[in-house]
């Protein structure tokens, strides 16, 4: 906790222009006329990057890392603005979107557009892929349910709980993709369900029912038997909660005793 409080506060003082030492140096964004839209973009970037990386590898990092953004992006709107920016174009389904190919677009280009990484003509394997859409999807799931505790708690949350929803809603009206959407379905509930569960109620439970009887059976409809997995573990998952009519707790959500140590 004191070490996020540490990090939290670095960022904040550089971007209110306060000097900051870093690496054996002090920088300032008030030291060129762009400073301050750089480091703005940087760090937004960087925050897109944590959640593709870590985020993807070790699942539980999305806590920490979401309540320091969302305390920034509390403070500092633009950075969250920017954040969103890069989510979208790395991750179109945080839109959530799901991109058509174009006349004329190259299959390059349209891999592209979809998030796969493509070098040298070569696109990313596909369980790579879904990997970094993940943890980009796990890491916002955890920003819009989540408040840096020693903020001031007087205006709302500037990208809460809301966003959530309607990104459940919106997914739900676009025709499933194989593979792509058990798993971005599976990650958001996951994470936070239980927070939408307890701000939305009865319409939470209608959206997890029609979930189970109507949309689930739209993605077996186009999956193939080599992608089941993710999808079984969606059925399974959906199918616990209705039956406890209870989401769980995510795993790694910091508690109040995290702050104290």
């Amino acid at each position: 906790g004191s070490k996020l409080r540490e990090v939290f506060d670095k960022i904040n003082n550089l971007l209110s222009g306060k000097p900051v030492q870093t690496e054996g140096q002090t920088v300032s964004v008030t030291q060129h006329p762009q400073g301050l839209e750089f480091v703005c973009y940087k760090l937004a970037e960087k925050f897109v990057k944590h959640g593709e990386g870590e985020v993807s590898f070790h699942r539980d990092s999305a806590f920490p890392i979401a309540v320091v953004l969302s305390g920034i992006w509390e403070l500092h709107p633009r950075v969250g603005d920017i954040f969103l920016a890069h989510l979208h174009k790395k991750c179109p389904y945080s839109v959530p979107f799901y991109p058509a190919r174009k006349e004329g677009t190259s299959v390059e280009e349209y891999q592209r557009m979809l998030g796969y990484e493509v070098h040298d003509s070569k696109v990313e394997e596909q369980d790579h892929f879904l990997k970094r859409m993940s943890g980009m999807i796990r890491l916002y799931a955890a920003i819009i349910q989540l408040r840096w505790p020693y903020g001031n708690k007087q205006g709302a949350h500037p990208h809460g709980l809301s966003y959530g929803w309607r990104w459940l809603a919106q997914m739900l009206n676009l025709e499933p993709l194989a593979d792509v959407t058990a798993m971005l379905l599976l990650d958001f509930l996951e994470v936070c369900g239980n927070a939408l569960m307890k701000q939305y109620g009865i319409q939470f439970w209608k959206t997890m029912f029609f979930i189970q009887k109507s949309y689930i059976p739209r993605i077996e409809a186009v999956t193939s038997s080599g992608q089941m997995g993710c999808l079984s573990r969606l059925k399974n998952f959906v199918q616990k909660c209705l039956q406890a009519e209870e989401i769980p707790l995510p795993k790694g959500i910091l508690t109040p005793s995290f702050w104290r140590t």
